[in-house]
């Protein structure tokens, strides 16, 4: 073990799962949270059974004591992270006229404040070790697409924070970056509403919107997520990545 430390959020499935695979296979010890807590004891136990090191802290990321708790427990834990992967989030429909301002401030507040809030309060632990933040984000954060107003917008915010962040915390040798993945196999979609028929079918004509035609797979995105978060990235601040088989150069729907 490298005695390295990473943080990631929405860990219980797709991207999150991956990148909590793929960081552990990098040496990285891991502190997985997520809502579902039987999940967490699942990939927790996963995690050690392949011989790594791994805790969990089940957290929902609308709570803002739950954030806080979160923190607390890797400084009692740690002291110290080198990595935060940001990467829970939800999906909703809903066009300018049919989103609720209920709908409006849930999407945001999980999918934008709760990455600003965990950032604030990670900063010192980062700071100890000149770490890394990695934000997951969207196609949708630099495209616009109808009947998902409050999704693109909250990943659009995420783009920003993610420089606007890297500006402020390059003097304290943090890096903070942003992956923005196209569809990409998960329960993002089903969670926000798709039965299993309508997933199926939505996977199928989206490999007509993607011109490598074909989605994505978490572990493509982990893959990245591992790089940025890597020495070998150690050039690299204030950086949105598209990886999304080239779909935000057509915004195909």
């Amino acid at each position: 073990m490298s005695g390295k430390i990473a943080l990631v959020t929405g860990a219980t499935s797709g991207i999150g799962r991956a990148t909590c695979w793929e960081l552990a296979r990098n040496g990285y010890q891991i502190i997985a949270s997520g809502r579902d807590a039987e999940e967490l004891i699942v990939l927790r136990a996963e995690l050690e059974g392949g011989g790594f090191a791994a805790s969990s802290f089940g957290a929902d990321m609308r709570d803002e004591e739950a954030r806080r708790q979160l923190v607390e427990f890797v400084k009692e834990s740690h002291g110290e992270m080198d990595a935060l992967v940001n990467c829970a989030g939800i999906i909703g429909n809903g066009s300018i006229e049919s989103t609720s301002l209920a709908d409006w401030d849930a999407m945001l507040e999980i999918n934008l404040t709760a990455v600003f809030h965990l950032t604030q309060l990670a900063v010192p632990l980062l700071e100890r070790r000149k770490g890394s933040i990695v934000n997951v984000s969207s196609v949708a954060g630099t495209r616009a697409f109808p009947n998902v107003l409050a999704y693109c917008v909250s990943k659009a915010g995420v783009d920003q924070l993610t420089r606007c962040a890297a500006l402020d915390l390059a003097p304290k040798g943090i890096r903070v970056n942003a992956v923005n993945p196209g569809v990409v196999v998960s329960n993002l979609h089903k969670r926000g509403g798709m039965d299993e028929g309508r997933y199926s079918d939505f996977l199928e004509h989206s490999k007509t919107t993607h011109p490598l035609g074909r989605v994505g797979r978490p572990e493509e995105i982990a893959d990245l997520i591992c790089f940025l978060t890597s020495e070998k990235s150690g050039w690299i601040t204030g950086v949105t990545y598209e990886i999304d088989g080239g779909r935000a150069l057509t915004c195909a729907r």
